[in-house]
């Protein structure tokens, strides 16, 4: 009898926690949109990927990794924190050109036609609800403050996880945001954070929206979602085209290699600019994350003409080397004859100038940490 009542006690803490801690986000399953039932990705009450994607070895991965069996590589993550190049607010107001800031990880700010998108808004230093479960950003701070932001004209979301939807981040600049652009189930973390339903746009698969003189496209990508332990896929995840009169823009969001970049490409190609995930990979959950070399294929697949590599340089989420992500991407489009800027974190690329940011930076920084 003890043992049930503690058990119980345990169940009920989960859930107060589960429903008192905003940064958890809201459960879709108590909110389902009528849009859900028309949504051909939607079945049996969770979405689903065209192709199956799922993780070998299921729930036993996380359970290993935090018992320790599963190593980290030593250099998981920079000995020291890195530095990131500054924006200040003179700049983000006056430079009116097309062009793509990477503020680290998947996160980017997106000038085109005049008009200011971020994408996947995660600016915290930690991408976990609970800071004991997660490993801290390398670097001490993001390129800009959030108070020197000026006004966002539009904010993209590819899906829900921790690491691409931060509840500090929304919460910031909540009252500085035009509209949101999200999959499916997505507004419903936005509304319990604040944001009024009238500003948020939820989005399926191939549906497209005029914005000003921008074209967002909510387009497949072979992933999976949810915030909590009983919310698996129960928002949709997506990636995003951004179309404007003088360039086109792919961004990938996360998942697995798959047949739907040709699809995009296909239909919304050729791409000035892609932002393409390629690190956090492994074995185990190839399906839901691009090799480095897949990232590579992707790129060509959706006709894509530069490519910026993101999903790196900012946490550690997955076994491999920090660096073994922009290393491998750099010599895979070498040898595809592929295009590819490395910029620093916080480092403006300029859409359509030639001259594109390809320094690498991180073997730089390692051989001055090896020499100090």
């Amino acid at each position: 009898m003890k043992a049930i009542i503690v058990i119980l006690a345990l169940v009920t803490a989960v859930v107060i926690i589960l429903w008192c801690l905003p940064a958890f986000g809201a459960n879709p399953y108590l909110r389902k949109s009528g849009a859900f039932n028309f949504s051909p990705n939607y079945r049996r009450g969770k979405f689903v990927n065209v192709k199956p994607a799922r993780m070998q070895g299921g729930g036993n991965i996380a359970w290993a990794i935090l018992t320790g069996r599963v190593k980290k590589h030593p250099q998981s993550r920079p000995p020291h924190p890195l530095k990131v190049d500054r924006l200040d607010r003179t700049y983000l107001q006056t430079d009116q050109r097309s062009q793509a800031i990477w503020l680290g990880h998947s996160t980017l700010l997106l000038r085109m036609a005049g008009q200011l998108l971020l994408l996947d808004p995660m600016l915290g230093q930690i991408p976990s609800p609970l800071p004991p479960l997660g490993g801290r950003r390398y670097s001490r701070g993001v390129p800009v403050n959030t108070a020197d932001l000026p006004f966002i004209d539009a904010v993209l979301v590819s899906h829900d996880h921790y690491d691409h939807l931060d509840y500090g981040t929304i919460r910031k600049f909540r009252n500085r945001v035009g509209q949101f652009f999200v999959p499916l189930g997505v507004g419903s973390h936005l509304e319990r954070w604040g944001i009024p339903p009238a500003k948020i746009n939820e989005c399926d698969w191939w549906e497209e929206v005029e914005y000003g003189s921008l074209r967002f496209t909510c387009t497949p990508a072979r992933h999976f979602s949810g915030r909590t332990l009983n919310s698996r896929n129960s928002t949709l995840w997506c990636s995003w085209v951004i179309i404007g009169p003088d360039a086109r823009v792919f961004f990938s969001g996360d998942g697995g290699y798959g047949s739907h970049f040709k699809q995009i490409g296909d239909k919304y190609g050729p791409f000035d600019l892609t932002l393409m995930e390629c690190g956090q990979y492994d074995k185990l959950w190839s399906a839901i994350h691009m090799t480095p070399e897949q990232t590579v294929e992707a790129h060509i697949d959706v006709r894509g003409k530069v490519l910026l590599p993101i999903h790196w340089a900012a946490f550690t989420l997955a076994l491999h080397s920090w660096t073994d992500p922009i290393e491998r991407v750099t010599q895979a489009a070498a040898v595809k004859n592929q295009q590819v800027t490395t910029p620093h974190i916080g480092q403006p690329v300029i859409i359509g100038d030639p001259d594109y940011p390809c320094s690498v930076w991180w073997r730089e920084y390692m051989q001055k940490e090896e020499k100090g």
